[in-house]
C-alpha cells in the first residue's frame, strides 16, 4: 500500500492566485473588447487588423495557467511512500491543552489571546521530529482535538479549526482538561509524558490543583502558559458584523484578567514548569526545552519510510506547456497556418 503526500504542502497556497489571475485577465479582456467597439465598427476593425486573434490570446493564457498551476505542483514536491514499517523512536509524548473559552478572544496580547498560542504552537510542531504530540480543547468542558500522533501536517491542519465554536460549553475547565490529557497518553509512555496547558487561567469550573496532583501521581509532568494580562481586557463578540464585548448581567463589561496563582500551583505540584506569555513569546519553546530533558521513551510507530519524488512529471508537462506557449503567436502567422495548430483560424480564412 502506497501513501501520495507534499513534501512542501504550504506551496499550495499559492493555488490560490489562480482564479485571482483569471479574474484579472476576464476584465482585461472585456476592457479591450469595449475599447475596439468604441473605436470603430467590429467588420471595419478585423479588416484592418486581420492578424488579430482573440482566440489564441484565450489559449495562450490557458496554457499559461496550466503551467503555472504545474510549477506549484513542483515546488511543493509530490511524493508516492513506498513502504510501510513499524519505526521505533526515541521520543517524549506531549499534549498541549489549549484553552478556547470566549476569554481567549480578549486582545491583550496581539491578535489575541487564542490566535497568538495558535501561532506558537504552530511554530512548536514544525520543529518536532521524534517526539508525539495530542491537543486537547477546553471551556466549559474539555474534548480530543488531535490524539497522541506524530503525523505533524494533520496535527497543524486541526489545530487551525480551534476556536469558541468547537466546543458546545463555555466556561474553563482547566481540571477537566487535565483528567482527560491523563488518559490520552499511551501506557507505554510512562517514563516521558507532559502536558502543557495553555490558558488565561481563569478556572471557574473544577478543582485543577487536585486533578494536577493526580497526574503527578502517575508520573505527568503538567506544565502551564498563562496567556493575558494581569490587568485584564474585554471580550470582543462579533454578530451581524458588529463587534461588540461581552458583558454579565447587570451590563457590565466583563474584564478577563490572568490568573497567575492558580496556574503557578498546578505548574509546581507536578514538578512543572509556569510561563507568562507576552506580545514576544508565548514561552512553549521554553517549556519543550525542559521537556527535551526528559527521559526519552521507545515509541513504535507505523510510518512510511521511503517516498519518491514525483515532481518530475508536472516538471515535464510544465516544459511542454511552456514550449506550445512559445510556438503559438499571439497573432495569426503562414507558419502556424501551415501547421494548422489553429484549425479555426484556417477554415475561416479557407472559407
Amino acid at each position: 500500500m502506497e501513501t501520495f503526500r507534499f513534501a512542501q504542502p504550504d506551496m499550495l497556497y499559492l493555488l490560490l492566485l489562480v482564479p485571482v489571475l483569471i479574474v484579472i485577465w476576464i476584465f482585461g479582456n472585456r476592457r479591450r473588447r469595449l475599447a475596439r467597439e468604441r473605436f470603430g465598427d467590429d467588420t471595419l476593425l478585423r479588416r484592418l487588423s486581420p492578424d488579430y486573434s482573440p482566440g489564441r490570446m484565450a489559449v495562450k493564457f490557458v496554457i499559461r495557467m496550466l503551467a503555472f498551476i504545474m510549477a506549484v505542483l513542483v515546488t511543493a514536491r509530490p511524493q508516492f511512500g513506498s513502504r510501510l514499517e513499524e519505526v521505533k523512536r526515541e521520543g517524549v509524548e506531549v499534549i498541549i491543552a489549549l484553552d478556547v473559552s470566549n476569554s481567549m478572544l480578549a486582545a491583550d496580547i496581539a491578535p489575541t489571546r487564542l490566535e497568538r498560542a495558535k501561532q506558537a504552537i504552530a511554530q512548536l510542531v514544525d520543529q518536532l521530529r521524534e517526539d508525539r504530540i495530542g491537543l486537547i480543547l477546553f471551556a466549559g468542558d474539555a474534548y480530543t482535538q488531535i490524539p497522541v500522533t506524530n503525523d505533524y501536517l494533520s496535527a497543524k491542519m486541526f489545530l487551525s479549526s480551534a476556536g469558541p465554536d468547537a466546543v458546545s460549553k463555555q466556561g474553563t475547565a482547566i481540571g477537566a482538561a487535565i483528567d482527560l490529557g491523563i488518559s490520552s497518553f499511551t501506557p507505554e509512555s510512562d517514563k516521558s509524558r507532559a502536558l502543557i496547558i495553555i490558558t488565561d487561567g481563569e478556572n471557574h469550573e473544577d478543582d485543577a490543583v487536585e486533578k494536577a496532583r493526580e497526574a503527578a501521581e502517575k508520573g505527568i509532568v503538567v506544565h502551564t502558559i498563562g496567556i493575558g494580562s494581569p490587568d485584564g481586557s474585554p471580550i470582543p463578540l462579533t454578530a451581524g458584523g458588529r463587534t461588540d464585548y461581552l458583558k454579565d448581567s447587570q451590563g457590565n463589561t466583563v474584564i478577563s484578567k490572568l490568573d497567575e496563582k492558580g496556574l503557578q500551583e498546578i505548574a509546581s505540584v507536578t514538578g512543572g514548569r509556569y510561563v507568562r506569555a507576552s506580545n514576544t513569546s508565548i514561552g512553549l519553546s521554553e517549556i519543550y526545552n525542559d521537556i527535551g530533558r526528559m527521559k526519552k521513551s521507545e515509541i513504535n510507530a507505523m510510518m512510511y519510510t521511503e517516498y519518491n519524488e514525483q515532481f518530475l512529471i508536472p516538471a515535464a508537462l510544465m516544459f511542454i506547456l511552456l514550449i506550445t506557449d512559445l510556438l503559438i503567436a499571439d497573432r495569426k502567422n503562414n507558419l502556424l497556418k501551415r501547421l494548422r495548430i489553429i484549425g479555426k483560424d484556417n477554415r475561416k480564412e479557407r472559407g
